[in-house]
């Protein structure tokens, strides 16, 4: 299944910014294993003096961003899976700021993100790779908008570049 397949009535028109940065030739579970080592090289490149670095005030850190990434991916793979599993239940939006100060980021060392990065990463290709393509084209609702499973998982993979992006233009 490529990215390309996925239609703009699986998704809100917020998350379209994410979309169109994940390569047309992306197919899911080979983008999320490609994503994974991208994700994980970047971070474990990035010079421990700037880790704790936030461009301004009542900015993320380098850290909290790759935090956001893992709390993110989790919110995004429950998404997938409850609407996979053809469950009617509007989901939840969820509030990225309050997810921050308590994560206590700034406290964890890079290897021990990237060591709950790679845990929940590997939990959500698990997942995918139990699902058919029926199953991931299921529509349900998160956040008060129609999603796909489909479009749940590959939103996580734009999601991830935008914020390296961000981190590259502002942090390093």
């Amino acid at each position: 299944m490529k990215i390309s397949e996925v239609k703009p009535n699986e998704f809100s028109e917020f998350y379209a910014n994410y979309l169109a940065l994940v390569p047309k030739e992306t197919t899911l579970i080979d983008g999320f294993n490609k994503d994974l080592k991208e994700v994980v090289d970047f971070f474990q490149h990035i010079p421990a003096v700037k880790l704790n670095y936030a461009y301004a005030k009542e900015k993320w850190s380098v850290k909290e961003v790759f935090q956001h990434l893992i709390d993110t991916e989790r919110v995004f793979q429950y998404r997938c899976f409850c609407i996979a599993r053809r469950d009617k239940t509007p989901l939840p939006g969820f509030e990225q700021n309050d997810y921050i100060a308590p994560s206590l980021a700034k406290n964890k060392s890079i290897e021990s993100l990237v060591e709950e990065f790679k845990a929940v990463r590997l939990s959500f290709i698990a997942l995918l790779n139990s699902l058919s393509n029926e199953d991931l084209q299921f529509l349900g609702n998160a956040n008060d908008n129609i999603m796909s499973a489909r479009a749940a998982a590959f939103i996580v993979l734009g999601h991830n570049q935008w914020h390296i992006n961000i981190i590259k233009e502002r942090y390093l």
